[in-house]
């Protein structure tokens, strides 16, 4: 069949790298991809926000299936757009969506099926707010209520940061945020593939949201993750899904919006077993350029099982390499970055033991590669585990020819530590 895969990102070429494996994948678009998605499939420049322009050349393609990479496009009711038009999509409808577009529609949801989460509360005005910060005290977490491409989230650890970015958050007519308690704790990601009843558990990842070494610095959408994450346990992992994603399907189910998709878990682990931090409703970025070099199974067939309501009948199996993806930025990510410079040393990269490169921001001009965005690259090491990974994936980095950049030097620190 052919298949049309939405975003551009380091995930999306991840993603299509992957469903390009797919014996079922007779052509592949990807609309608008990058630099290295067009090396696996067909770029198409294709506005996504327009829907009816994504189902025409749906229609004219003859696409089987849409996959949803990234998360702007599914709290925009895509899919549901799509399915009105009877196009087949791998991603939640604009209702399940709100598991990553509404911080406070998620926490309604925990309150509902008692899933494990900080206290919080929800503001729409500044100085309710404000008080409730004073009230609470410092560490605290103010989050954006909405979507804000993994930058959203401010981990307060004085009083007067919080009320900065509660003054922030509120500036504009709309806005809403979430106040919660601060959880202690080792962060992991838990992704699992759902059909609306059943939730088939993929591998660990832990992604290193902070923008420099030491986890100090802005969040990011993240600058580097590893697989599998040695902190989620198969009893915490089992934990996880028992009292947090299969109660979320659940209730999901009964409210008449079952949810198909990824539901993407970030969870908190500490004294008390595993909590919920918040929900995104696709795969990680970079988690999934970890995830995919690891998965062992077609992955354009367990999407079309989860969209039949058959993911039951569904088994993934892992490679037992791990794998570290180290995420190379733009000088200023997350502010404001420069872009065209030229990135030299790709192949050199690709060519070292063990390693791949993932786009993300970039695009081709003739034979040079130009940096187009933030996160420009994902560099994956696979190993014999972390360390070796993490070895392979640096000496990949160092072979990639682009002082405009920076990254990370300290990717995998957790799982080397134990």
């Amino acid at each position: 069949m052919n298949v049309l895969l939405i975003g551009s990102g380091g995930r999306e070429h991840a993603l299509a790298w992957k469903l390009a494996q797919s014996p079922l994948c007779r052509a592949l678009f990807c609309a608008p991809g990058n630099a290295g998605t067009a090396e696996v499939a067909t770029n198409v420049a294709l506005d996504v926000a327009d829907h009816a322009a994504v189902i025409a050349f749906c229609r004219a393609s003859t696409i089987g299936l849409v996959v949803v990479g990234n998360e702007a496009p599914l709290v925009a009711g895509l899919v549901d757009d799509l399915a009105a038009a009877g196009i087949r999509a791998f991603g939640p409808t604009k209702e399940g969506a709100r598991l990553e577009g509404s911080k406070a529609f998620t926490k309604a949801i925990c309150d509902e099926t008692g899933a494990p989460t900080a206290a919080y509360a929800r503001f729409d005005a500044a100085e309710p707010a404000l008080a409730y910060v004073r009230a609470r005290g410092a560490p605290i977490v103010v989050k954006y209520d909405g979507l804000a491409a993994g930058k959203g989230v401010v981990v307060a650890e004085s009083t007067a940061q919080a009320e900065e970015a509660v003054r922030a958050m509120l500036a504009g007519p709309g806005d809403a945020l979430v106040i919660e308690d601060f959880l202690d704790g080792e962060e992991v990601s838990l992704f699992a593939l759902c059909d609306g009843t059943t939730a088939l558990p993929l591998a660990s990842a832990q992604d290193h949201k902070r923008a420099f070494d030491g986890d100090v610095g802005p969040n990011t959408g993240g600058m580097g993750a590893y697989s599998p994450a040695p902190v989620l346990t198969p009893e915490l992992r089992a934990r996880a899904m028992a009292e947090i994603v299969e109660p979320t399907l659940a209730a999901m189910r009964a409210r008449g919006t079952p949810f198909v998709g990824v539901l993407y878990a970030g969870l908190m682990i500490g004294a008390e077993g595993p909590r919920l931090v918040e929900y995104n409703v696709r795969f990680g970025d970079p988690e999934a350029q970890a995830l995919m070099p690891r998965l062992e199974g077609d992955l354009l067939a367990a999407m079309l099982a989860a969209c039949a309501g058959r993911l039951a009948e569904v088994s993934l199996g892992w490679r037992d390499e791990a794998a570290l993806v180290v995420t190379l930025a733009a000088n200023g990510y997350p502010g404001a970055v420069e872009t065209g410079s030229e990135i030299r040393g790709l192949a050199a990269a690709a060519a070292q033991p063990g390693v791949r490169v993932f786009h993300a921001g970039t695009r081709r001009d003739g034979e040079r590669v130009l940096a187009s965005g933030g996160r420009v690259l994902s560099v994956v090491g696979l190993g014999a585990d972390v360390a070796q990974a993490r070895e392979r994936a640096y000496a990949g980095v160092d072979a990639v020819d682009w002082p405009e950049g920076f990254c990370r030097r300290d990717i995998g620190w957790r799982a080397l530590a134990r």
